[in-house]
């Protein structure tokens, strides 16, 4: 289906810059969607018949949800940056953040199940050479594979320089041994992008003691953990990995030994938008559903929406949800317009964590009782919600992102 639109010369009106017509207020900026409206429609058309009915049920058993995302992959809503010359769609960060915000109002589970996807290929997209995204990335595009990025540690989170993993070179091989924890799609992985330590010296800067590789899931010395349980997101796998001598080959690298850390924090960049779209699809599946839920309960005599605390708190959310979106979309359109996005999405990153969290606390709120019950889907989304502070980047960390690039501005 989506393959179909971009053959006809699809192309986002808000993915380029518009032309500017001279005299006319505001021309050469729209809020308008025309085209995306079908990958829109596509992606929504999917999360209601096929994502709702066995939503409450991944939640509950905590199954990986692969019959879901075979079917996605085979709608063509899965890996959706992969560049047309691997096979893939090739879309803009703008497209593919309008389907992750669709798949997340109906699961933020299943929605990081696919979208960790993204994550994993994203330093292959960036840094990946010719030989390395035709096989890599073309493979994604061939059958309903699915790959992980491997960075996270016991010790080192947000704090990607403290890393301990440490991959020494031998010949034409380099030896990984280590340990990665809270690795998305851990076991279900073919591949993994891997950000380990190769300058062993203290004091040598991260922008050169690091390297990225690809590893392949099958490689000998890979030992996969148990599943992590999770607060919230039950159907996202989430495992920790050691490595033990587990050889990789040279040709596995990124560019260049010691350039890791670079695209580890250049991939960031170009993910974090979509994160952020999936947190503004849970925001918003919180306050449709405290906005029903008000409209139905009554109290008093009348509906509750009919309190002004209730509608208050429910314009509230509206604004927040509203204004959150706006800033996921100017992270991802300054992605594809080439520009360098870290300041627009830190911002984006951190202000949809808070906003899901806060829309979908107020949405238990509103619901009262009920909304501490499971029967009711605002319980699921409170719990789901707060990965989104922590996950790419803590809440902590976006804030200090954001203030070195102001005050830098001032600086400069």
């Amino acid at each position: 289906m989506l393959q179909t639109i971009v053959g006809c010369g699809w192309r986002s009106r808000s993915s380029k810059p518009a032309p500017t017509h001279v005299g006319k207020p505001g021309a050469g900026f729209s809020f308008e969607l025309t085209d995306e409206q079908e990958f829109q429609a596509a992606a929504r058309k999917f999360a209601v018949e096929e994502i709702i009915p066995v939503a409450a049920q991944y939640d509950k058993t905590g199954e990986y949800p692969f019959p879901l995302i075979k079917w996605a992959w085979e709608l063509g809503l899965m890996n959706s940056h992969v560049p047309e010359s691997c096979g893939g769609l090739g879309l803009g960060s703008f497209e593919a953040c309008l389907i992750t915000e669709e798949l997340a109002y109906r699961c933020t589970g299943v929605q990081t199940a696919i979208e960790a996807n993204s994550l994993g290929q994203m330093p292959v997209i960036i840094a990946g050479n010719e030989h390395q995204q035709k096989k890599y990335l073309g493979r994604m595009t061939e059958e309903p594979m699915m790959c992980a990025y491997f960075v996270t540690e016991p010790g080192a989170g947000s704090d990607v320089a403290s890393i301990k993993t440490k991959a020494e070179k031998k010949g034409h091989e380099y030896v990984v041994n280590g340990q990665k924890m809270g690795i998305t799609n851990g076991r279900k992985a073919n591949r993994y992008f891997l950000l380990a330590r190769t300058n062993p010296a203290p004091k040598a800067p991260a922008s050169k003691a690091f390297t990225g590789f690809i590893v392949e899931a099958d490689s000998p010395g890979i030992q996969i953990g148990k599943k992590e349980m999770n607060m919230g997101q039950h159907c996202s796998e989430t495992r920790g990995i050691v490595f033990e001598d587990v050889r990789v080959l040279k040709e596995n690298v990124l560019i260049a030994e010691g350039a890791g850390f670079k695209i580890t924090m250049a991939a960031f960049d170009k993910t974090k938008p979509p994160v952020a779209a999936g947190a503004v699809g849970l925001a918003k599946r919180a306050l449709d559903e405290a906005t029903r839920y008000a409209l139905e309960r009554k109290i008093f005599g009348k509906a509750i929406v009919e309190h002004q605390a209730v509608s208050f708190s429910l314009a509230a959310m509206a604004m927040e949800v509203e204004l959150v979106r706006m800033a996921y979309q100017r992270a991802a359109w300054e992605v594809d317009t080439g520009r360098r996005n870290t300041y627009y999405a830190s911002i984006a990153k951190a202000f949809a964590g808070d906003i899901a969290n806060q829309v979908a606390t107020d949405a238990v709120q509103i619901f009262g009782g009920n909304g501490f019950n499971t029967e009711y889907p605002v319980e699921q989304l409170m719990r789901d919600a707060k990965i989104y502070q922590i996950y790419e980047g803590t809440a902590q960390i976006q804030r200090m992102i954001k203030a070195h690039e102001h005050v830098g501005k001032f600086k400069a």
